[in-house]
């Protein structure tokens, strides 16, 4: 195993902090990796258009380890790349699934490479909470996305070049633009919507009704929906999509997003159950909560939450599934 880990933050305005330490049970020691910046760092600044400038090394230390894997942060075979998007929150909730699960059988925990850019996370978050001004179709095609685009790709070859084997994005939205964004790209990314209709696949379930298809339920904001590509992910392993209606989402999802950004977490809860239950009532196995706000609403012990599976947990143990095997290839 790699007595190497990679912790970034990304806690401070328009830029990036990248530290290594070679402590061996660094994971065991920190609750939260990626918060801890020690004195030997690399800091890489952002502008405002996202763009990265030549990194500046903090310490001569920083030289004589970064210059021995050629350019890159890391030199490991399984350096997983991760792409921060509309909200830093889930970003770190991957991170920490990502550092403890994958301890669960090994000794250290998987390295990875973590950008997070503010200026990205404001035009995602913006794009997503305020989707129910979208719904209409000509507001939707004003919407210029490009900006948002060429951001996300600044920050795949960002990854890229820091010695990334593999790329994930835990955000629901930047998947909207995943094949334009990893176009050309010369290491793999996992899809978050095929990671997890695979799982789903491989569950073996069986339909609630002899004779009827598997259905899954797809919860999620009007601009991811629109976007489709979990119903495409999810017909492709053979199951049939179940989506809220219109009045369901004019009734209870829209408005349990504006409930949400003005902190009325009870009436946003509510309105998730009625959600929840118009899908239920459709005979679907399980529901995907493909939006981080939804699934921080419900308590852990709800029962309408066991009918639900959350995408970003599919994510992350397929990142720990491709580390553990980029490590057998290696050796």
């Amino acid at each position: 195993m790699f007595n190497t880990s990679l912790q970034m933050s990304l806690n401070c305005p328009s830029h990036l902090s990248v530290s290594v330490t070679r402590q061996r049970n660094v994971c065991k020691r920190r609750l939260n990796p990626v918060l801890a910046v020690p004195p030997s760092s690399v800091i890489l600044h952002t502008d405002e258009s996202g763009e990265f400038p030549e990194s500046r090394n903090s310490s001569s230390s920083s030289n004589a380890s970064l210059s021995s894997c050629a350019g890159s942060l890391l030199c490991h075979p399984n350096t997983v790349g991760i792409m921060g998007g509309g909200s830093v929150d889930s970003t770190l909730s991957f991170v920490r699934k990502l550092v403890h699960w994958s301890k669960e059988n090994e000794e250290t925990c998987t390295p990875f490479v973590l950008c997070s850019d503010p200026v990205l996370n404001r035009e995602l978050l913006s794009l997503e909470r305020n989707s129910s001004t979208l719904c209409s179709r000509n507001a939707s095609s004003q919407f210029d996305h490009s900006p948002i685009v060429e951001n996300l790709l600044s920050k795949r070859v960002f990854l890229e070049k820091s010695g990334a084997q593999c790329i994930v994005v835990p955000c629901h939205i930047s998947h909207s633009w995943h094949d334009e964004v990893f176009k050309g790209c010369s290491i793999p990314s996992l899809h978050m919507a095929e990671c997890v209709s695979r799982e789903l696949k491989e569950a073996k379930l069986k339909p609630l009704e002899a004779g009827s298809p598997l259905r899954i339920g797809v919860l999620a904001t009007d601009v991811t929906l629109k976007a489709g590509f979990y119903q495409e992910k999810l017909q492709n392993e053979g199951f049939e999509v179940v989506l809220p209606d219109k009045a369901t989402m004019e009734h209870t999802v829209i408005p349990a997003i504006d409930a949400i950004n003005r902190k009325d977490m009870e009436g946003a809860r509510n309105l998730l159950r009625i959600a929840l239950q118009v899908l239920l009532v459709r005979a679907v196995n399980t529901v995907i909560l493909a939006s981080n706000d939804m699934c921080d609403l419900l308590p852990r012990d709800d029962p309408l939450l066991k009918k639900c599976i959350d995408p970003m947990d599919a994510l992350v143990m397929s990142t720990i599934k491709w580390a553990q095997q980029a490590v057998k290839e290696g050796t």
